[in-house]
């Protein structure tokens, strides 16, 4: 199973366990919370969501912004990890699609082969799909925490109200087309890959079905994911190029 293909089944697996939920039932959270799951997470997010509005003229929108960012920071080294992880996947492009050439007709062999390839460079594909892992327990968390937090539910940002859908499906669409930015950025060798170019187009497919189902305050929370993100692979992906770039006058 691709890395790919893996994480569109834990997004798939995100949406079953966010439809599933029924938060407007539940308490509204508060400092007082108790057990693991609102005690250490639901109420934190939620404390961190109004301090951070406190301190930005209300505005809770804004306070999103900088939850995301603190969590992007606290995710950070693992996100160095998939670029570094990608990076390597795309140098190993040409050898493996010499190998899907050389044994398209004997599947099982080019999988011996590919994973032969992967152990002698040490590379892990699967490796990427950490950071989506430990997101998705965030994902779910932050969604409780808009939820049960009647100052975030009920507060209006930009064009809409952070407790309910977008009306207008401009940031369900606009968090599918930073999705399908950032995969492109980090899998830029993949057009001789049928299946990864499927799941190119999959992945923001995705993002847009769970974004149009579910409060404007978590499609928010993930198109400022997703532009951290983009900056982040840019500036990575550059300064990787830098260090392969032959100095100049090496040659010589």
């Amino acid at each position: 199973m691709s890395r790919r293909t893996l994480s569109i089944l834990m997004l798939g697996l995100l949406v079953l366990v966010l439809s599933g939920c029924n938060p407007t039932t539940a308490s509204p959270i508060g400092p007082d919370a108790t057990g693991i799951w609102d005690k250490y997470l639901v109420w934190p997010l939620s404390w961190l969501i109004k301090e951070s509005a406190l301190l930005l003229g209300g505005s809770f929108g804004l306070g999103i912004l900088v939850a995301t960012i603190l969590i992007r920071l606290l995710v950070l080294p693992l996100m160095v990890k998939q670029i570094k992880s990608s990076k390597k996947m795309q140098e190993l492009q040409p050898e493996l699609q010499k190998i899907r050439e050389k044994y398209k007709n004997d599947p099982q062999k080019a999988q011996q082969e590919t994973l032969l390839v992967f152990q002698k460079n040490n590379v892990n594909p699967l490796a990427g799909c950490l950071p989506l892992l430990v997101q998705m327990p965030i994902l779910i968390a932050f969604y409780h925490a808009i939820i049960r937090t009647p100052e975030i539910k009920t507060h209006t940002f930009l064009w809409m109200s952070l407790g309910e859908k977008d009306p207008y499906y401009i940031l369900p669409v606009i968090a599918a087309v930073t999705t399908y930015l950032q995969s492109k950025m980090m899998g830029t060798t993949m057009q001789n890959n049928p299946q990864m170019q499927m799941m190119l187009v999959m992945m923001p497919l995705m993002i847009l079905a769970i974004a149009v189902t579910l409060p404007s305050a978590l499609s928010l929370y993930w198109v400022y994911g997703n532009l951290f993100t983009i900056v982040q692979t840019y500036f990575l992906y550059r300064d990787s190029g830098k260090e392969l770039r032959p100095k100049e006058g090496a040659s010589k």
